[in-house]
């Protein structure tokens, strides 16, 4: 039984490995790493793109949506190939990016509080 734990814990963080190296070329536009700066738009601890707070444009609005039907596609695709959950990979993804976010930028956490890495 350990192993099989072991096993999905590997594939998972695999899988997330694999979601992080794409997900940052999803979010790779300059009007997303822009507004990344501004502290308009940050990461979530689920794997998602958020708007912080006041809102967005409505166009920048639709392009985060945009990458995030793409990111849970993703997420969908990996798990299925690896025999985790969506939620699973974009959790581990959304821990990942986190970690990777620059100092400055919003990220979001567990309770849903934004914070300034």
């Amino acid at each position: 039984m350990a192993s099989i734990f072991r096993i999905a814990v590997s594939a998972l963080f695999l899988a997330g490995a694999a979601i992080v190296s794409t997900a940052p070329a999803m979010a790779a536009n300059p009007e997303v790493e822009a507004a990344k700066d501004q502290g308009v738009i940050g990461e979530r601890i689920d794997g998602y793109l958020g708007i912080v707070e006041g809102g967005a444009d409505p166009s920048l609005a639709r392009l985060v949506q945009d990458i995030n039907n793409r990111r849970r596609a993703a997420y969908g695709e990996t798990a299925d190939r690896t025999g985790t959950t969506p939620q699973q990979v974009a959790r581990v993804t959304g821990e990942r990016l986190i970690e990777q976010a620059e100092p400055g930028e919003y990220i979001m956490d567990d309770s849903g509080s934004w914070s300034q890495k």
